[in-house]
């Protein structure tokens, strides 16, 4: 098959479908590649880094759209494109299928199968073809940069010689793919982040990445997450709570990204002009939902704005275009796993297996009619989790009651394993000799003393924790080796002979694991 990718004529759009990289890709595949010329210009990728990598460079669209077999676009294609269809071929690119009507029905009068990367469903199996969280990581990332670049002070707190200088506060609205990435970058330059989302399970990652999940005080807390792992439209009670949390917020607030943004819904208004009038002059709001009406009642799409009260608003639909050539190498590949997946063979002939769960869910036309939306999945998708039991923030009073609650069973299981330990040395020592006793008395104090520490180490601590059990167990096996030597010696040798050799195996299995283990885990922080 002849996959081709035009130039975006959408005005501002830089990136492309094709790269060079994943055209050769693509040829493995049993493809070949077709690319207008200056396609890839905006993106880095001139003609000729295209024809260095096997692609044949087409001189215009009409020409490109002819010969393709298989168009790869980025932005939804304009009328003036979807009449270049034709019956048979295969457009792969964002279509916004539920407010593109007349895209719809153009692809179907042509008879042109259509591939919309928004649709591809959110199930493990199509992590590596999902074009929306790609697009949203970079997103995310670059709502903090344009942020930082309109904002008139540092994120980081600096104590200098001239003063104090206190750190930028940033509430980040939606912790999605693209809130996620604002998070991770706000927090890297030092500022103090706050997130919220409808989703309580959330919290949890929030918090992980340095952030203070952001709780409502609501008796009736809901189940945000929808099939999918997107969040669902919330009860008109929980939105009120919501905007009411968010209005006590906006006076404390430097910087608010907001990302709240349901597929094939338009944007919830979050962030109300008067909670804009409350911010302090300086301030940034960056709406990342700008393209769908925007979460700030301010917004204006593709523009930035000042305020009468000096508060920034910018509401630029092109976050992604903005670093065009790693989000052309990230779409592209997207576009590359979909096209493995359309031709399982290596024939290069595209298989439109309709019964397929990520094909069927993300075709949109087919055989001369239309196919969206599609049918529920077949399988669980990704993030359906229940909510935490952390439905709210715990009181300090109610955090102590839980810590002395939890010390107390801990004691009270402690307490409980010695007395069975006691037990159990009264009850061998009334049968054994006295030499065995005193080998058997400090292997028990030390199976529970090993037990003990090792137990209550955190598992992020794991790793490092290796390095110090390999070289206990090394001391282990030295202590067996002097007892296998003197068992002779004494009464009851051959179970001291028995009990040293196990120690020997055991440890000897943990420093090889451990080693095995370790190894891995460095490997993973080495650059290639």
């Amino acid at each position: 098959m002849k996959i081709g990718a035009p130039k975006e004529i959408y005005e501002g759009e830089a990136r492309v479908a094709l790269t060079p990289a994943s055209a050769k890709e693509l040829q493995k595949l049993g493809h070949s590649c077709l690319v207008e010329s200056g396609a890839g210009l905006g993106a880095g990728f001139s003609d000729a880094l295209y024809a260095a990598a096997g692609v044949t460079v087409v001189a215009d669209a009409a020409a490109l759209w002819a010969e393709a077999d298989v168009v790869v676009k980025v932005r939804q294609p304009l009328a003036t494109e979807t009449a270049l269809l034709r019956p048979g071929q295969t457009l792969i690119s964002f279509f916004n299928p539920a407010g593109n009507a007349e895209g719809l029905e153009a692809a179907k009068d042509a008879g042109a199968t259509v591939i919309a990367m928004e649709m591809v469903p959110r199930i493990s199996r199509a992590q590596k073809m999902d074009a929306l969280s790609s697009m949203a990581n970079l997103a995310g990332y670059r709502a903090v940069i344009e942020a930082a670049n309109n904002f008139p002070r540092f994120f980081t707190g600096q104590v200098t010689a001239a003063g104090k200088v206190p750190p930028a506060k940033v509430l980040v609205v939606g912790a999605g793919v693209a809130g996620l990435a604002a998070i991770g970058a706000a927090t890297s330059l030092g500022a103090i982040v706050y997130a919220f989302d409808v989703r309580p399970e959330v919290a949890e990652q929030i918090e992980s990445m340095g952030a203070e999940f952001v709780f409502l005080d609501f008796a009736d807390n809901q189940d945000g997450a929808e099939t999918g792992g997107y969040a669902k439209p919330s009860s008109p009670e929980f939105a009120a709570k919501q905007l009411e949390k968010f209005r006590a917020l906006a006076p404390d607030m430097d910087i608010v990204i907001t990302t709240a943004l349901i597929p094939n819904r338009p944007a919830p208004k979050l962030w109300t002009a008067d909670m804009v009038a409350a911010m302090k002059p300086g301030s940034v709001v960056v709406d990342l939902a700008a393209e769908r009406g925007g979460n700030c009642d301010l917004t204006v799409a593709d523009q930035k704005i000042v305020t009468d009260n000096g508060v920034t608003i910018v509401g630029y639909t092109d976050f992604p275009s903005r670093m065009a050539s790693q989000a052309s190498s990230l779409y592209a590949n997207n576009i590359r796993h979909m096209l493995a997946d359309l031709t399982p063979g290596k024939d290069g002939v595209i298989v439109q297996n309709m019964e397929d769960d990520v094909i069927r869910s993300s075709t949109a036309t087919h055989a001369g009619a239309i196919t969206f939306p599609p049918p529920p999945l077949k399988v669980q998708a990704i993030a359906a989790a229940k909510p935490s039991a952390k439905a709210k923030e715990l009181t300090p009073e109610e955090k102590r009651a839980a810590e002395t609650a939890a010390f107390k069973t801990a004691t009270r299981n402690q307490i409980g394993l010695l007395v069975i330990g006691t037990v159990l040395l009264l009850a061998v020592g009334s049968v054994a000799p006295e030499s065995f006793m005193a080998h058997f008395v400090v292997f028990v104090l030390a199976c529970f003393v090993g037990f003990q520490v090792i137990w209550n180490v955190s598992h992020s601590l794991h790793t490092p924790l290796m390095a110090v059990t390999n070289a206990v167990s090394g001391i282990i096996i030295l202590g067996s080796l002097l007892q296998i030597g003197a068992g002779g010696q004494v009464s009851g040798g051959w179970l001291i002979v028995i009990l040293s050799a196990v120690s020997i195996l055991v440890a000897s299995i943990n420093i090889v694991g451990g080693f095995l283990v370790t190894r891995r885990m460095l490997a993973m922080f080495q650059k290639s």
